[in-house]
């Protein structure tokens, strides 16, 4: 048995990116950027951001196009996969990205804690991200039909 589970909070790097396919799919692209405060051996206060690719597909997507913009938190649920392929040179590439299931819109305000962290401890930004969630989005809770 394995499991291949992501489960992020974090800031959208850009609006979306919406791509119609042929049979009515859609895709939608972003980055994800996730800190991590931590106080190093020297007392110094450290911000670390890791971005990650995302992938919406269909309804899901759809919902991220008409709600999501660049800045807003989120929490999202996904899985990793990974894109391969060989360029124009011959060269085999790879890259991971995560293909989101569940997405909840927690904030809608450029992330507070996007400018100086300084005044804010782990456990303030830990809690206080949890206020203000009300939008929830699950690939499973939508059908074709379900969107115009």
């Amino acid at each position: 048995m394995s499991v291949n589970k992501v489960i992020l909070l974090g800031n959208l790097g850009r609006d979306p990116d919406v791509r119609y396919l042929d049979n009515n799919r859609v895709v939608v692209t972003f980055p994800l950027a996730t800190n991590e405060v931590y106080t190093d051996r020297k007392g110094n206060r450290i911000k670390q951001t890791e971005w990650h690719n995302i992938e919406l597909w269909d309804s899901l997507a759809k919902i991220a196009e008409k709600y999501l913009k660049k800045g807003y938190t989120i929490y999202l649920e996904g899985k990793i996969r990974t894109d391969q392929w060989t360029d124009k040179e011959g060269v085999s590439r790879s890259q991971k990205k995560i293909r989101g299931i569940n997405i909840t819109i927690v904030n809608k305000e450029k992330n507070r804690f996007d400018g100086d962290s300084s005044n804010h401890d782990t456990k303030e930004i830990d809690t206080d991200m949890h206020d203000g969630i009300s939008e929830s989005y699950s690939d499973e809770d939508f059908h074709e039909g379900d969107l115009p």
